[in-house]
């Protein structure tokens, strides 16, 4: 591979100018003065590349700056005429000169704030069947610039001066994104303020899509388009699925600290476009399809599902999570990941113990290292073996990095875990035999109570607790736990809600995971059937995926119960929930499968 890299450097006025010739970089090493360098016409500043990595050598400060409105290719606010998407280029000087350069590329719907809003009420019982900011930047924006990227900002559609509407991950949402990348590849048109055409002649076209929340959401929903150009994406404490933000198994629930919200309320927030009033009908036809009532999966959130279209994803990905993230959940990435690997897609993983968070705060040097060689490799085809190297890094609990080859751990099986009686204040669970007789033990819902304070109750009519004894190894939790009940109500409608939970040897808790399902969806999401009380259920489904290490010493605690006051629908306290013990599962994924549960809790 050919490359044109810097070979000489004389200081001259106070800039640096510089000489360059076409070499095979694979064959020498350079070693330069990391320093900016200016740009005139007859000497263009080519980028430097050393170990593997983009090199500073343009001033970031020395940018052209510009504002285009891109042709969406829809027309999502039905007033006749195309939407466009308001997008802001930052580019190296050198680019007027001759320069082409590949573009890191952040779409949001926040550029321009967000409006007052009210969540929806959760207390309630549970259904039964019958404006414009000033200049955009980014912590990473002088980074990229003085290492020869271009940094370029969309505003979603409805959102800030573009037009267009606002639809929480609406198939609209994607095309405005996804034309900023046929701009940037000559596909799209785009005019200035003044209405002149504008074309991206200064940037070779490979373009990385990047950002947190939803702004890593919309990377995901490009991606699955197969856009041309689009060359990688990072997507961190993204959105793959936005059912499973919203709602889980047919239960009606809110991303973690905000009780309430859905996806018309999103919407709501971010439509902050001019017209105030145009997209009335679009946000209305969304709080009414997107179904509070029941919580079923539907066409609505089918078209907000991007794990259907991963098929179509060129891309390569690197994903970042943490584990600790209760807004967007766990299974988000989880489930992006698996389907990635099912069809081949280059990538790699970054999970931390953090919660919504960037990794640039948690471990800056290593995290933008990591950046750098990705595009390095897959905008500016530097051969630095970025995509052979192992696919994870993990932070463990006590805050160390590790590098694995892929995730979940590799030799990660599930093990299987049973109940024993006396669930009312500490049942047993390990892999004991189930009891010969059903024994059918109750609890009482009472919303009003958080899980972590049952967790800690020694006894609670509101709970069910079942424990392991103490590990005699640690026991590393690589993956998705799931739990098979056999359970039987007194009312036609209820929440089930799973956890497990870490119990140290002071007899200190950590919840380290949870899961959630309305048993009318016990044949799937997208069907409601009715609980009859008091006859007996099977319900099936997963929690939230995790990597943990139960240290030895400490117990694996599993527990039930009804609403969870942070997550779940909050109706009158007083719904009875009986489980059958015997004929209750929980099963976990664990390195070392069944062999290491039976290593570290004795079988009873």
């Amino acid at each position: 591979m050919v490359n044109t890299i810097l070979v000489a450097a004389v200081r001259s006025g106070g800039f640096v100018r510089v000489k360059r010739v076409s070499i095979v970089l694979a064959a020498v090493a350079v070693s330069l003065p990391l320093v900016a360098v200016s740009a005139t016409a007859d000497e263009v500043p080519q980028p430097v590349f050393a170990d593997g990595q983009a090199q500073p050598v343009y001033d970031p400060a020395d940018v052209v700056r510009e504002d285009v409105w891109v042709e969406a290719g829809v027309d999502s606010d039905h007033d006749g005429v195309e939407d466009v998407v308001h997008v802001e280029v930052v580019r190296p000087r050198a680019t007027e000169n001759g320069l082409r350069v590949p573009v890191v590329y952040q779409a949001s719907p926040y550029y321009a704030g967000g409006n007052p809003i009210t969540n929806h009420n959760v207390d309630r019982e549970l259904y039964v069947p019958g404006k414009p900011l000033g200049e955009i930047t980014w912590r990473y924006q002088d980074y990229f610039l003085a290492r020869g990227f271009a940094v370029v900002y969309a505003e979603s559609l409805g959102t800030g001066r573009s037009t267009g509407c606002p639809t929480t991950g609406g198939e609209n949402e994607t095309l405005g994104a996804t034309s900023v990348i046929d701009w940037l590849n000559g596909r799209a048109g785009a005019r200035d303020a003044e209405g002149r055409r504008v074309n991206a002649g200064w940037t070779t076209g490979r373009t990385a899509m990047m950002g947190v929340s939803y702004n890593g959401t919309l990377p995901n929903a490009v991606a699955t388009t197969g856009v041309e150009g689009l060359e990688t994406i990072v997507p961190i404490a993204a959105i793959s699925n936005w059912y499973d933000y919203y709602r889980e198994n047919g239960a009606v629930v809110a991303p973690g600290g905000f009780q309430g919200e859905d996806a018309d309320v999103l919407a709501e927030y971010v439509y902050t476009r001019a017209d105030q009033e145009i997209c009335r009908p679009v946000i209305d036809r969304l709080e009414q399809e997107q179904d509070r009532l029941t919580g079923d999966y539907s066409d609505f959130w089918h078209e907000r599902n991007y794990l259907d279209d991963v098929g179509n994803v060129k891309a390569s990905v690197l994903a970042v999570h943490g584990l600790s993230d209760w807004n967007v959940t766990v299974s988000q990435v989880a489930e992006w990941w698996d389907a990635l690997a099912e069809h081949g897609v280059e990538r790699s993983i970054w999970l931390h113990q953090s919660g919504h968070a960037d990794p640039y705060s948690l471990r800056k040097e290593e995290w933008l290292t990591t950046l750098n060689r990705w595009f390095s490799h897959y905008l500016y085809g530097i051969d630095n073996g970025v995509e052979t190297e192992p696919r994870a890094t993990v932070q463990r609990e006590d805050g160390s990095w590790t590098r694995e080859a892929d995730w979940p751990a590799p030799g990660t099986e599930d093990a299987t875990l049973r109940l024993g009686p006396g669930g009312g204040e500490r049942g047993a669970l390990g892999v004991h035999r189930s009891p010969g007789r059903p024994v059918v033990e109750w609890l009482t819902d009472d919303a009003t109570k958080k899980v972590e304070d049952l967790v800690n109750a020694p006894a609670s009519e509101h709970r069910l607790s079942y424990s392991t004894e103490a590990a005699s190894v640690p026991v590393r939790i690589s993956g998705t736990p799931s739990v098979t009940l056999r359970m039987v109500f007194d009312r036609p409608a209820a929440n089930v809600t799973a956890v497990l939970v870490d119990r140290a040897q002071d007899g200190s808790s950590h919840v380290i995971t949870r899961g959630w399902i309305d048993p009318q969806n016990r044949h799937g999401a997208s069907r409601t059937k009715a609980l009859r009380p008091g006859v007996p259920y099977q319900v099936s489904f997963e929690l939230q995926p995790q990597d943990y290490i139960v240290q030895e010493g400490h117990r694996l605690e599993f527990v039930l119960v009804s609403s969870d006051h942070d997550f779940t629908l909050r109706p009158t306290p007083g719904t009875g929930v009986g489980l059958d013990v015997g004929r209750s599962t929980v099963t976990v994924p664990v390195v070392g499968g069944s062999e290491t549960i039976r290593r570290a809790f004795p079988v009873s």
